[in-house]
């Protein structure tokens, strides 16, 4: 007998097309395994949205289906009921979230839409504001957030449901760089404690530095492995529209000029790209 966990979400010849549209996706198969973070990435209108809204029960195959745990989804009050509480996708626009009175108020609406005890929901609220730092925002009018904390504060009310899978639309979008870092932490915070994060973005530097998998869309089709082996793929690149990322251009000018081992990892952030040059130069320093 197999000991091998299916996915804990995945699409099996899946097919989708909007009303007097063409289609979206024809039989595209996408699984998104339990503990490891992934970056979906693709150009405007290859179909991101479109295919996060599948997963997490927003739009129904048309032909196909969604399994949840290797069980086909039912998309009825219960079905989605489970499927919700397991998957949880956050919007790009944090507005199009927020509609409480107070950040406490929004994040306790899902698990209270559970029937849940009240001391449950108080603890889910309280949990969820603490993993992303909000928590002296909890009676703060949501009117009166800036942009990174409203941000915050929506993915704070998906969290609250203590999803398996956490689905991000450009989490980082909009946010200046201190914003980006303090989000970043937060996601690996989620990541250490066992969420599943899926993020797309347009960032392939912001990906390649984050995920351990990518999922590429492209007039070709749909192709997801390690994230550097599909960063470093010219002809996917070119097919999804997407550029080279910065750390795999600077990796593969040093290791042109003989000057990083294949079996050394290569830089992937400004920042590694120093402690490297230090550590090279140090290497390299004259002793007499």
């Amino acid at each position: 007998m197999s000991s091998v966990q299916p996915p804990v979400v995945q699409l099996v010849q899946a097919g989708f097309a909007y009303e007097d549209g063409p289609p979206v996706f024809d039989g595209i198969d996408f699984a998104v395994p339990e503990g490891r973070a992934m970056a979906l990435l693709g150009r405007n209108g290859s179909g991101k949205t479109t295919l996060m809204r599948l997963l997490s029960g927003g739009l129904q195959c048309r032909s196909g289906a969604l399994r949840l745990a290797g069980e086909e989804v039912a998309y009825d009050r219960r079905g989605l009921t489970r499927l919700r509480t397991t998957v949880q996708l956050v919007l790009q626009d944090p507005d199009d979230q927020l509609f409480a009175a107070s950040v406490g108020q929004d994040v306790s609406f899902g698990p209270l839409n559970l029937g849940l005890p009240e001391d449950e929901v108080r603890l889910r609220v309280r949990e969820a504001l603490e993993a992303l730092d909000i928590t002296a925002l909890e009676d703060r009018p949501t009117h009166l957030l800036s942009y990174g904390q409203r941000k915050r504060a929506a993915i704070a009310g998906a969290v609250a449901m203590r999803p398996r899978v956490l689905i991000l639309d450009e989490p980082t979008a909009g946010l200046d760089p201190h914003g980006q870092e303090r989000l970043l932490e937060v996601l690996g915070r989620l990541r250490d404690t066992g969420t599943t994060v899926v993020m797309a973005t347009h960032d392939v530097d912001l990906a390649l530095r984050w995920a351990d998998d990518a999922a590429v869309l492209s007039p070709t089709g749909l192709r997801t492995g390690p994230i550097e082996e599909l960063l470093a793929d010219d002809a996917l690149l070119a097919a999804a529209r997407l550029r080279r990322p910065w750390g795999m251009a600077v990796t593969r000018l040093l290791r042109e000029q003989g000057l990083l081992p294949e079996d050394v990892p290569g830089p992937r952030t400004a920042e590694e790209l120093d402690a490297w040059a230090e550590t090279a130069q140090g290497t390299h320093r004259p002793t007499g």
